[in-house]
């Protein structure tokens, strides 16, 4: 385990047969890289935590009011397992900004094991909530079967899976050679991420198409409610394909031997801020869809 050291930078004349706990310690030891953590820490404090809190209020209150033995639907128990994983991603970069001002090694582990926690479950709850979605627009017979106790069942032993998997993503920290972990993550991500485009496109495909029925005076109304779900899922898409295209990006000159250290640092932080649109939107999207945005509710 790497210390933050600036003679770091002077033994290694590029950071690449290092772990990747060792390069966020000493990313993270630089200026930029203090500065970087420090920001994003409190925009998270600041945005995130209240609204992943008032997800997690208003589902409590519906659950409450709709009684406890009615089921949830999958949107929603999906929307509340990402709204976990983001106060993870909270108390992550807490923890790492508390250790890097405080000089607590131990600190800044936890809070990157955290990070590193956070990344893997955030990249496999999207996948699952553009599958749900589409389900539920191009194959909608299919997901009303997927309700059923058979149904939850298999959806409950998914995020299950999902959740023991993320394990693994702690584990990559610790590998001999960062180059392991950029590789891996250079061929997974692309999958991902042709996941999601293939789910969405095919959900915007049918959201276009003139359904039946759609005549006089109800095609307006029929059309005005697409619009505002293809608004929505094209948004998705853009800050899903935008955050990830920038992650295949940053890994394809991640080694290059171009880049000194400082700016391999550089553009490897700038990645985080991606990440905070993408973990803000589905909690967004739960609180409008439950008429909790006063200035953003949907008409009836």
């Amino acid at each position: 385990m790497l210390t933050n050291s600036p003679t770091f930078s002077n033994t290694t004349s590029h950071l690449s047969s290092v772990t990747i706990f060792g390069r966020l310690q000493f990313c993270w030891s630089t200026k930029a890289g203090t500065l970087s953590v420090t920001v994003l820490t409190i925009l998270n404090n600041l945005f995130l935590l209240p609204l992943c809190i008032s997800v997690l209020y208003v589902g409590l209150k519906q659950w409450r009011q709709q009684g406890k033995g009615m089921p949830l639907s999958h949107s929603n128990v999906l929307t509340y397992h990402i709204v976990i994983l983001e106060l993870m991603n909270v108390l992550g970069s807490t923890l790492s900004c508390f250790g890097v001002h405080t000089n607590i090694t131990t600190m800044e582990a936890v809070g990157i094991y955290f990070l590193a926690y956070v990344f893997s479950g955030q990249m496999m709850f999207h996948i699952l909530t553009c599958v749900e979605r589409y389900l539920a627009v191009v194959h909608p017979i299919t997901y009303v079967a997927l309700k059923s106790a058979k149904g939850i069942r298999l959806r409950n032993i998914t995020i299950s899976c999902v959740w023991l998997t993320c394990l693994i993503g702690m584990g990559y920290l610790s590998l001999p050679d960062e180059r392991i972990l950029m590789v891996l993550s250079f061929s997974m991500v692309p999958v991902a991420l042709a996941f999601i485009s293939f789910c969405s496109i095919s959900v915007l495909c049918v959201l276009i198409r003139p359904g039946p029925g759609s005549r006089g005076g109800n095609r307006q109304k029929v059309d005005q409610s697409k619009m505002r779900a293809f608004h929505t899922i094209m948004t998705i898409l853009s800050l899903l394909l935008i955050r990830f295209g920038v992650h295949i990006c940053v890994n394809a000159l991640y080694d290059s031997e171009h880049l000194s250290n400082g700016n391999t640092c550089a553009i490897w932080l700038a990645e985080s801020w991606f990440c905070l649109p993408t973990g803000l939107m589905l909690p967004l999207l739960f609180l409008y869809r439950a008429r909790k945005i006063p200035l953003c509710r949907p008409k009836q």
